[in-house]
């Protein structure tokens, strides 16, 4: 399993509005591009995903931009990357949707490898 630009990218963002969160005002998508080195366009897109994944909150205007949707200390890494990536199942037969109802001696690893992944995100 790899994760792409769009786990790192994401986390980064959000960590960046993290370390805004007592402010309470919202960060320019610019402000977080700038900050991170990330294409405003490509952000634009994570974002959005955040968003519908209800992980951030935006606000429109002037002095819109965005910020968490709850504090940092109740978002973990685990959440954001199953926004971003989808499931992040070692194997289909232990992800959420448990397609496989078949008994198989390799089943097991893949159980304690998905407890291990979601237990360090």
């Amino acid at each position: 399993m790899r994760f792409s630009t769009r786990s790192s990218y994401g986390l980064r963002a959000l960590v960046n509005l993290a370390r805004n969160y007592k402010k309470r005002a919202p960060i320019s998508l610019a402000s977080i591009a700038r900050e991170e080195r990330i294409s405003q366009a490509y952000l634009e897109r994570l974002m959005a995903r955040l968003k519908k994944g209800k992980l951030v909150k935006s606000t429109k205007g002037a002095s819109g931009g965005y910020r968490l949707a709850r504090s940092p200390r109740w978002i973990n890494m685990k959440e954001v990357i199953e926004v971003l990536e989808g499931s992040i199942s070692p194997f289909y037969c232990v992800g959420s949707k448990n397609i496989c109802h078949r008994i198989c001696t390799t089943k097991k690893v893949w159980q304690k490898l998905q407890r291990a992944i979601s237990k360090t995100l």
